[in-house]
């Protein structure tokens, strides 16, 4: 009798366990034609956003705590969403900002701008360099940036990359150039970086370590 409870908890036990390991084609996705990163030696992760989305919005405070503990290992990137011309702009800000180095000291303070208070609108270059000038930053620099050569090589770039990796919404993840968390089953930002940690871990062939909890 105690042998057969035993064997009836492992087999529950086990059903538990491959419950809480996501399932492709439900919480991700496995890309056919693998998309290459710009990371040698590293798991790259890539968080597609745009500037006016209010979810992409809201991530900024959840996804920035869970880069800041990633492994060594792992390199974070942001890349601007091009679906159409609408964020095409906030992603000619976004690498002009790159570009001149101050990307990394605005990017809060411009979403926060865009998103409470005067509504910032980043589509409008005029405004955004008024304010961008209220932030101590040298607008003939960003006005040489924002049409340049290079930035125009980065939205090319990143339009790839939007259609390459299928990305239908924002903000989404992508993974090591192969794999895409499908956010429509997903749960919570909580949750979404849980299926990220479980594909970082699935890069390693590390399959079932750090599975998700149901």
């Amino acid at each position: 009798m105690l042998k057969q409870l035993a064997a009836a908890l492992m087999v529950f036990f086990a059903a538990g366990l491959a419950q809480a390991q996501p399932t492709l084609g439900v919480e991700y996705q496995e890309l056919a034609t693998a998309q290459p990163t710009d990371s040698p030696g590293k798991i790259e992760v890539i968080e597609f956003f745009w500037y006016g989305c209010p979810h992409c919005y809201k991530f900024e405070p959840v996804i920035n705590p869970w880069v800041k503990k990633l492994p060594k290992d792992v390199h974070f990137r942001r890349i601007p969403a091009m679906f159409n011309e609408e964020y095409a702009q906030g992603a000619r800000a976004f690498y002009a900002l790159e570009a001149i180095g101050v990307e990394e000291r605005l990017h809060k303070a411009l979403f926060d701008a865009i998103h409470t208070g005067s509504r910032l609108r980043v589509a409008d270059e005029a405004v955004l360099t008024e304010w961008l000038s209220k932030q101590g930053v040298d607008t003939k620099k960003f006005a040489a940036a924002y049409r340049s050569f290079a930035v125009e090589g980065k939205l090319k770039r990143a339009a790839q990359l939007t259609q390459g990796y299928k990305v239908e919404g924002v903000p989404s993840m992508a993974v090591n150039g192969k794999y895409v968390v499908i956010t429509n089953n997903i749960r919570s930002f909580e949750h979404l970086l849980e299926i990220a940690d479980y594909l970082i871990e699935k890069s390693r062939g590390n399959d079932a370590k750090a599975a998700p909890k149901k």
